[in-house]
Formats: C-alpha cells, structure tokens, sequence
C-alpha cells in the first residue's frame, strides 16, 4: 500500500509537471519559423512517462478505490472517469505535435508553415487537456488515495 500511495503522488506531481512542460512548446511554437526540437521532445516524452505510470496503477485503483468513491461520491467517481479520457487525449495531441514539428524538414517548404501551426496548435489543446487533467486529479486525490 505504501509503494501504491508513494506511485500515486509521484504520478500526480508529474502529471503538474506535464502541463508546464507541455506550456513551454505551446508558447515557442507560436512563431511558425521556430524550432524547438529538444523542448519538443522532452514534453512529449514527459507526457507518455506519466500517462505510462498512471496506466500502470490504474489495476488497483480499479481494486482498492474506485467502488468506493463512487459509492460516497458519484461525482467525484465520474471525475476520475474523465480525467482518464482527457488524458489519453493529451498524450495524444502532444505526440501528434512532437510529429509535427519533428518531421517539419520532411515537407516541400510550401507546406512547411501550415505543418508547424499544426504542431503548435496540438501543443496549444495538450496543454489545455493536461491541465484539466491536472485539476481533475488533484481533486480526485484530495477526495480519497490509497
């Protein structure tokens, strides 16, 4: 129960530092010319370690926590349920653009700025996500932990 509860906060205070690593490529990317490959990366990467963490507790939360919160607060329960689907959004559109932004030389030059606005729109909606998730959780775990 300890090394769960130890998991738990590591994952959630990750989860913080997510949404301000996935900020950073949000703000860079704002100028189509720039590059901002290692920040891009590192958000990425951060984002996929944490969803990855939290994937691998999930069995049991399903076990120890879930019917319960669920019995004493609904609300809360469906949070948590949310809080799983933002996520997986998240990751994702911060995948799509570390892809983006990562396969810009890839493109004719023609098609170059519209592939970087992309990237720092999919960074732009991860971080929005991740932020959400962020809150979500940290409601979810002010409620009841393991």
């Amino acid at each position: 129960m300890l090394a769960l509860r130890v998991l738990e906060r590591i994952h959630g205070h990750l989860g913080w530092l997510v949404v301000a690593a996935l900020l950073h490529p949000a703000i860079l990317l704002a100028d189509p010319r720039r590059r901002a490959r290692l920040a891009v990366a590192l958000a990425a990467a951060i984002a996929v370690l944490t969803a990855g963490l939290g994937a691998a507790i999930y069995p049991d939360y399903r076990v120890q926590l879930k019917q319960s919160i669920f019995a004493a607060a609904p609300s809360i329960g469906w949070l948590f349920e949310r809080k799983e689907h933002l996520a997986v959004g998240a990751v994702a559109f911060a995948l799509l653009g570390c892809v983006a932004h990562l396969a810009l030389p890839a493109f004719e030059p023609g098609l170059r700025p519209n592939v970087a606005r992309l990237a720092h729109r999919a960074f732009v909606v991860a971080f929005v996500l991740s932020a959400t998730v962020a809150v979500f959780g940290t409601a979810v775990a002010s409620f009841k932990s393991f």
